[in-house]
């Protein structure tokens, strides 16, 4: 733009620096310069001819010059500016801006963690139960009918093979003196309450074979010890008529992972307790323990002089309902670390007979969440004395009762603690 002149030179126009000077005109062809925004008047004006080109003024509005020393503003307002070189254009806004960002959609992300966790919570069990040992556990000959319900005879072993000396020591088991079960207990599911019945490992009951004897004592022969899964079985199955559908068997060490995956539980014992046999030293009254304490509690039966075997069992019926509910608790499904090792430590801990599936298992593992007292019934086997003898009339009837899946119909006068009629 040219700078308009200082002052105005003498017989000049004012606008005559931005349109220019004034040409001479001549009669034939004359153009005549009009100052933006004056008409010439109309008279005494000449008449141009057909060849005069008249000059319009420009269209552009009027803009101020700016001062001196100052260079004019030639940049065109609301022209998008092209982005520095290596830089992305500004995205949205527009077509041709460039690729637009994905939007975050939390429903979509929330519901594919969903899916991948309930695909843990199923693939861990399955995964475990795999590495389950399984046990050729029924004898063959004449067996019991089957019967209503499910019954499952679990089996607590003490055998130290899977145990290494150090942890011989720590649990305070002792030696590797072959293989007893310290814990036999029967757990029946139907249509009526859960029951789990304690039947004392000092038991005198008749052994097919092998006369009168303890079910697993010291002397030979014992039903555990002299035929194993087999011969127990057919034991039980002889003195009680009760059809045994499945066969588990916990082991020492398991039971401790299992114990401690879960947390601890809590135990109430009545006295204060010191067996070193199982190296375990407590104080009476509710409190938290871990795996090795959980299991000398259920071990130890020289702490109480006068039930000997029995507080045992009902020590042991506490210490398994205690380990049930812990593991059906929403913390150890909802914590990942604690549902692993749980289902990995009962991998460990359990061996089931052939044809025991993870149904079956599953179903065994809900029942014993179940037996507390307040949704089940937990006692220990009828007996009428301490020697230990199974009451003849009293161990009757509660048979009958599971055998025909009516555990609605033990009374408390069948169902103790110790077994002996209160």
């Amino acid at each position: 733009m040219v700078d308009r002149p200082q002052g105005p030179e003498p017989g000049t126009p004012e606008y005559e620096w931005l349109y220019g000077k004034s040409r001479p005109q001549s009669d034939d062809d004359a153009t005549q310069i009009i100052p933006q925004g004056q008409v010439p008047p109309t008279a005494n004006r000449p008449d141009p001819g057909p060849e005069h080109t008249q000059v319009m003024p420009s269209a552009e509005p009027y803009r101020t010059p700016p001062p001196p020393g100052q260079q004019p503003n030639t940049a065109q307002p609301n022209r998008p500016l092209a982005p520095p070189p290596g830089q992305q254009p500004p995205s949205g806004g527009g077509r041709g801006f460039g690729v637009r960002r994905p939007r975050f959609r939390p429903l979509r992300w929330l519901m594919l963690l969903l899916l991948l966790w309930l695909a843990f919570l199923i693939a861990t069990p399955i995964f475990a139960f795999n590495k389950i040992s399984t046990v050729d556990a029924f004898p063959s000959g004449d067996r019991p009918d089957d019967q209503d319900g499910t019954t499952y005879l679990v089996v607590g072993s003490d055998s130290r093979a899977d145990l290494s000396k150090e942890e011989r020591k720590k649990l305070g088991t002792g030696g590797d003196v072959g293989q007893r079960t310290d814990t036999i207990m029967l757990l029946h599911t139907g249509k009526g309450p859960n029951l789990l019945m304690s039947i004392p490992r000092d038991s005198l009951v008749e052994i097919p074979g092998h006369g009168t004897a303890k079910i697993n004592g010291t002397t030979n022969p014992d039903a555990y010890k002299g035929g194993g899964p087999k011969l127990l079985i057919k034991t039980i199955e002889h003195n009680t008529g009760i059809k045994i559908d499945h066969y588990v068997e916990i082991g020492f060490g398991g039971f401790v992972d299992v114990v401690d995956a879960v947390g601890g539980i809590e135990i109430c014992p009545t006295k204060d307790m010191t067996d070193k046999q199982a190296n375990l030293k407590i104080e009476k009254g509710c409190q938290e323990a871990d795996g090795v304490t959980a299991l000398g509690y259920a071990r130890s039966r020289k702490t109480d002089p006068q039930f000997g075997d029995i507080t045992r069992a009902k020590h042991q019926r506490e210490v398994v309902s205690a380990v049930g509910s812990k593991a059906v608790s929403p913390w150890s499904v909802i914590n990942p670390i604690r549902y692993w090792k749980l289902n990995m430590a009962a991998a460990r801990t359990v061996k089931v007979s052939e044809g025991t599936g993870p149904i079956d298992l599953g179903r065994f593992a809900w029942a014993m969440t179940r037996v507390d007292g307040d949704n089940g019934l937990t006692c220990g086997v009828p007996i009428s004395d301490l020697a230990v003898h199974w009451d003849a009339e009293r161990s009757k009837e509660m048979f009958e009762h599971i055998k025909d899946d009516d555990t609605e119909g033990i009374s408390n006068d069948l169902c103790t603690e110790t077994g002996l009629k209160d």
